[in-house]
């Protein structure tokens, strides 16, 4: 996604030899290098969107968008933060519920109310100042290779708590939580699972059962995880409850009866994205308009099966292949953006010396 990516669905689709889905920030609009006609879209290496929906919006609004991909989440975040006040571009894309405050608070945004934003649930607006707009939600999860788990004749694991047995010993593979937004969600569940004065013990006993930590989610899925089918050798990965679904579609023309990789659904943290105006943006016009798009109903219903990501416009419609192969997540871990704000640092550091260093 994600991520995102969110998901992180344009590096499967590289992966998968899909090249004309991922092009460059100027394949998807840009090229004069600039100009009052020209928008600039920060995102994360996930974000795509279909040809003819960005089209459109470039022929009605009179922009062209030039996209501009930085990695992960967290790490566009960070160039956002280290960059603030001389942006390198109009509008950013990615920044999710587990890193709002950082970005916030270093005032990287100006506000600006969407339009259409009031059909969006407030239990989604975190920010009562428009600061960002939230434009998807998604489950972070782990995911598990259905082929291995039959082949070994194991169970794959549904909680936190399997995770430690040693029967996954080996098997798993997450990201790094001061570099990724999934691997930071998959942190703050655990937190929130087993408390201020427990989740250091689970990790700790996650360690010693063989974890294995690499930077973003791209490393983890597409070159770790067995079941992208890219030659990596551990089973079970962090990714998504929408991740089964992007293996269907991207894995041919045929449709399975289901996919080919399953989600541990008592391992879901709930994230939610937003996009927000960079301040100090050279077109904040365009960028106020692209905001407008990405919360239309075109750019909505086009995301599921282009960054397997949830809407947030309620009456989106969903595609079959989205709904049929995705898992629904009915009770996903949580935390209030406060509580996030107050302990994440803290937090990230003392995993990192826990299972990094």
């Amino acid at each position: 996604m994600k991520r995102t990516a969110t998901l992180g669905i344009c590096g499967l689709a590289l992966a998968l030899g899909l090249v004309t889905a991922c092009g460059s920030g100027d394949e998807a609009g840009g090229g004069d290098g600039g100009g009052s006609r020209e928008v600039t879209l920060v995102t994360h290496d996930s974000f795509l969107v279909s040809d003819d929906v960005l089209a459109r919006f470039e022929e009605e609004s009179g922009y062209r968008v030039n996209v501009l991909r930085g990695g992960d989440a967290g790490v566009v975040v960070n160039q956002a933060v280290l960059s603030r006040g001389n942006p390198q571009g109009d509008v950013l894309f990615g920044v999710d519920n587990t890193l709002l405050s950082r970005a916030l608070d270093e005032d990287v945004f100006e506000p600006y109310e969407a339009a259409g934003l009031d059909a969006i649930p407030a239990e989604l607006r975190l920010d009562d100042e428009n600061r960002v707009t939230p434009v998807d939600t998604g489950d972070i999860c782990v995911n598990y290779d259905r082929a291995w788990f039959a082949e070994e004749g194991i169970d794959p694991p549904e909680t936190f708590a399997d995770l430690t047995d040693p029967a996954y010993r080996d098997l798993l593979v997450v990201e790094n939580a001061a570099t990724s937004s999934p691997g930071l969600g998959f942190l703050l569940a655990t937190v929130a699972t087993f408390g201020e004065d427990g989740w250091q013990d689970w990790w700790q006993q996650l360690a010693d059962n063989g974890v294995e930590v690499v930077d973003g989610w791209e490393q983890a899925y597409n070159e770790r995880f067995s079941g992208s089918g890219q030659g990596g050798d551990r089973p079970l990965v962090v990714s998504y409850a929408s991740s089964p679904p992007a293996g269907v579609v991207y894995g041919g023309e045929e449709r399975p009866d289901e996919a080919p990789t399953g989600v541990s659904t008592g391992t879901c943290f709930r994230q939610v994205e937003f996009a927000g105006l960079l301040a100090g943006a050279e077109n904040p016009e365009g960028g106020r308009a692209l905001l407008d798009f990405l919360i239309g109903r075109d750019f909505q219903e086009d995301m599921p099966l282009q960054m397997f990501v949830s809407p947030v416009l309620p009456d989106a419609a969903l595609p079959e292949e989205y709904t049929r192969y995705g898992v629904t997540v009915d009770d996903p871990v949580t935390m209030d953006p406060a509580e996030i704000a107050e302990g994440r640092d803290g937090w990230i550091d003392e995993w990192t010396s826990l299972v990094v260093r």
